[in-house]
């Protein structure tokens, strides 16, 4: 898609059509916007915040992940807690069990308890 017609279709989503806004999310799913998915998420729009954890996820990316999980989004919790528990990321687990996530407590245990037989 040119820069012209993305612009239009930027455009036309600012206009309320809700067919540019769908297109405008599986743009910039494609082409791994997080910028594009981040404005039309905080827009509002569940499609495009549920597209922006699906791509963060796949980009492995805690720190967006962290930002919309402290917004409230309970996916990017869930997979931040996941991503956390791929990477032994104690501190992570830790910040997030204290928060109250029970997924991320009940990570943090298992680890805790498989360190401990380790030694």
């Amino acid at each position: 898609m040119s820069d012209p017609d993305l612009a239009d279709l930027r455009q036309r989503a600012k206009g309320g059509d809700r067919d540019a806004v769908d297109q405008l999310v599986e743009l910039a799913g494609e082409r791994g916007d997080l910028v594009e998915l981040r404005q039309l998420a905080e827009d509002g729009n569940a499609d495009a915040a549920a597209q922006l954890v699906e791509l963060a996820t796949e980009l492995g990316d805690a720190n967006e992940l962290r930002r919309l999980a402290d917004r409230g989004d309970r996916d990017a919790a869930d997979q931040l807690v996941e991503l956390a528990a791929e990477r032994a990321d104690v501190g992570e687990l830790r910040r997030l069990a204290d928060g109250g996530n029970r997924d991320a407590a009940d990570v943090l245990a298992e680890l805790t308890e498989e360190q401990d037989e380790a030694e």
